[in-house]
């Protein structure tokens, strides 16, 4: 294409953010109110998060679509920018009492615009790589360097062509050593390139400045490729003063934001699904004690982060007596549950009171299955990589309870470790929600046990 026309893309996504944003609180005013019109109040409460949502986006840079495409990434930015937003209009509008504005009205707005968001960048996303894959939209790339790495990179671009690059020219090592710096600088710029990606195993450090100094002169991105293959392992880059440091370890590194997004929600959800469900609580508690003799809830100890033991919290589903011969996993058609707790594990109903576990910090709502020390011993002894779940903590509910469900046996359990251990890879609040979808279609199906 001879006009770039993702440059105007940033500013297109950031002007469209603030309109959604506008009409989400004008839905919400219209659901909480059925009023069209806005009191004195809701002006100055829309001024004041139009202001404010304008500061959070310009800082974060929310807005901004980087190659290759991460749909997941741009919008955990994006979420991480909106809890911002909110705990800064909560403190301005609630601590220091500015003005009333309804709690529902509040939560209603929040959820269609972060709602609206969401739908619009998918969108977005899915015409960029439906573009790119044709075409279009492509950036002319040169690689310089070692072959055997060159081929690598371009292996990568023809597995992904959403990643919208186009080889304008590969010049290998043995040429640039016998080329002149300026011969090989007019060879460059002879191929108008966006970026050139740098591809050797031993590389002069002054040679590589003068080639960046080159790329800023000149607009174009200077991209260093490792001869590393990380199978997926997590790696870090880290600045010790002057000098880039490549931290690999055998798990991906969960950030801070991550974690502290992660948790925001934990709390968040699990406090609305404890109050909003207090009725249905105090319902499934009651036929819990009439159903059968024993206490209403159930409580048992499992390993959770850092292999810190903790007790979880259920409704009792099986009789008191149904582990009296020592540590044994649940099955189908199992006798030892009742009638009604056959039911409740079916919905998965009788895990409802784990959010308690969720709202003290034991457990989150979405992450792998806690487990007794009894059976981590025996998947440990087979399946050492199990160790690498208890870095994080223990969920409700999980991909490996979605996909796989309740496990009857040990070498059922390690089966489930397999799906847990890709979600470890994955972690991120798109993931989570995809899951809890997930959850929630089986509990509607009935298909637990």
């Amino acid at each position: 294409m001879s006009v770039r026309y993702s440059k105007y893309f940033p500013g297109l996504i950031f002007i469209t953010d603030l309109l959604l944003l506008n009409w989400a609180f004008y839905s919400g005013h219209l659901i909480q109110t059925k009023s069209y019109l806005w009191d004195a109040d809701t002006t100055l409460f829309l001024l004041f998060i139009n202001i404010t949502w304008l500061s959070v986006a310009a800082i974060s840079g929310n807005f901004k679509i980087k190659r290759p495409l991460q749909l997941g990434d741009n919008i955990n930015k994006f979420m991480a920018s909106l809890i911002y937003h909110l705990l800064i209009v909560f403190v301005i509008f609630y601590f220091f009492k500015l003005a009333y504005i309804p709690r529902f009205f509040l939560v209603v707005s929040y959820v269609l615009f972060f709602c609206f968001v969401v739908i619009y960048r998918s969108v977005v996303f899915f015409c960029l790589d439906f573009i790119r894959k044709k075409g279009y939209n492509n950036r002319q790339v040169v690689i310089i360097g070692d072959e055997e790495i060159a081929q690598r990179l371009l292996n990568s671009f023809s597995h992904h062509p959403e990643y919208g690059y186009n080889l304008a020219d590969f010049i290998a090592e043995e040429r640039v050593l016998n080329m002149a710096e300026q011969e090989l600088t007019d060879a460059l710029l002879s191929k108008k390139p966006d970026e050139i990606f740098i591809c050797y195993k031993q590389m002069d450090g002054e040679f590589l400045k003068r080639l960046v100094q080159f790329g800023d002169s000149n607009f174009i991105k200077i991209n260093v490729v490792s001869d590393l293959i990380l199978n997926n392992n997590g790696a870090q880059l880290v600045n010790y003063n002057e000098l880039p440091i490549l931290h690999i370890t055998s798990h991906p590194q969960i950030s801070m934001k991550i974690r502290f997004l992660k948790r925001a929600f934990d709390i968040a959800f699990s406090a609305s699904v404890l109050i909003m469900g207090f009725p249905a609580f105090l319902i499934l508690a009651i036929i819990t004690k009439l159903t059968s003799r024993g206490p209403v809830f159930y409580k048992q100890q499992r390993i959770g982060r850092n292999e810190k033991p903790f007790y979880i919290h259920k409704f009792r589903s099986m009789r008191i007596d149904a582990e009296k011969f020592g540590p044994q996993l649940a099955r189908e058609y199992d006798p030892r549950v009742t009638k009604w707790g056959r039911m409740m594990r079916k919905t998965r109903l009788d895990e409802l009171p784990q959010f308690w576990n969720v709202l003290k910090g034991d457990m989150s709502v979405v992450g792998p299955r806690p487990e007794r020390q009894h059976f981590i011993e025996q998947i440990v002894e087979k399946t050492p990589n199990y160790k690498k779940l208890l870095r994080v903590r223990p969920g409700v509910t999980s991909i490996g309870q979605v996909h796989y469900g309740y496990a009857e046996n040990v070498d059922q359990m390690r089966d489930r470790v397999r799906y847990d251990l890709l979600y470890l890879q994955n972690i991120s609040l798109n993931s989570d929600l995809n899951i809890i979808f997930k959850t929630v279609k089986v509990m509607v199906q009935g298909k637990g046990k």
